[in-house]
């Protein structure tokens, strides 16, 4: 094998037991790639909990693996990456450079943001950036349950809320809560990263409101 970049994006599915992300199937492939490949930057892009990658470096010896996180919305995948909102390689050195130098190179976006930082800032910025999209999700949902309650139109009042440019239209939509694969996985990932940080009231109200829901 005698590529440059090896790019990893297997599951990492949420386990209730541990309250983590199950990374194996991450820490698995690496080992092997580093097995394969003695040059090769490794790029993670599946969703792991936040100092993940700086302990596997420590773990297996090696400088080689970075974070690089996606923000891909569902049905616009294909937009997304020719005109990503952000591009974020987590390390500084030149291969971690060239990475996102590529990446953006195969955008169509002129000159899109590329913006390096540590591996554990990157996880930091995908967790906390799919939190505050849940948590978008809880307060409308609030809003609705409010509104029903009171005898209100729900769209009547999201609609006069959002027409502030400060808030916007996004995720503004009543439902029965945020599913899919990832919001319910990241929002209890990042709330289990705040183990020992005194507040959390905020994360935890996100999770506790969509359970509720």
């Amino acid at each position: 094998m005698n590529a440059d970049f090896i790019v990893l994006a297997t599951p990492t599915d949420y386990n209730p037991s541990t309250g983590y992300f199950d990374r194996s199937t991450v820490r698995s492939v690496i080992k092997n790639a580093l097995v394969a490949n003695d040059k090769a930057l490794i790029v993670i892009k599946s969703i792991i909990p936040i100092g993940y990658t700086e302990d596997l470096k420590k773990e297996l010896g090696t400088n080689r693996i970075v974070f690089s996180p996606e923000f891909l919305r569902e049905g616009s995948t294909l937009h997304d990456n020719l005109y990503p909102s952000r591009i974020i390689v987590g390390g500084s050195n030149e291969k971690a450079k060239a990475f996102g130098s590529i990446i953006a190179d195969c955008a169509d976006a002129v000159n899109p943001d590329v913006i390096f930082m540590s591996s554990s800032e990157a996880e930091a910025v995908k967790l906390f950036s799919n939190a505050y999209l849940a948590m978008r999700v809880s307060f409308f949902n609030e809003l609705d349950s409010f509104c029903i309650n009171k005898a209100l139109s729900t769209r009547n009042v999201i609609e006069g809320v959002c027409l502030d440019k400060l808030i916007g239209t996004g995720y503004n939509n009543p439902s029965f809560g945020y599913g899919g694969y990832y919001l319910p996985k990241d929002t209890k990932q990042l709330l289990a990263n705040f183990s020992r940080v005194l507040n959390r009231d905020l994360i935890s109200a996100i999770v506790s409101s969509n359970e509720s829901r």
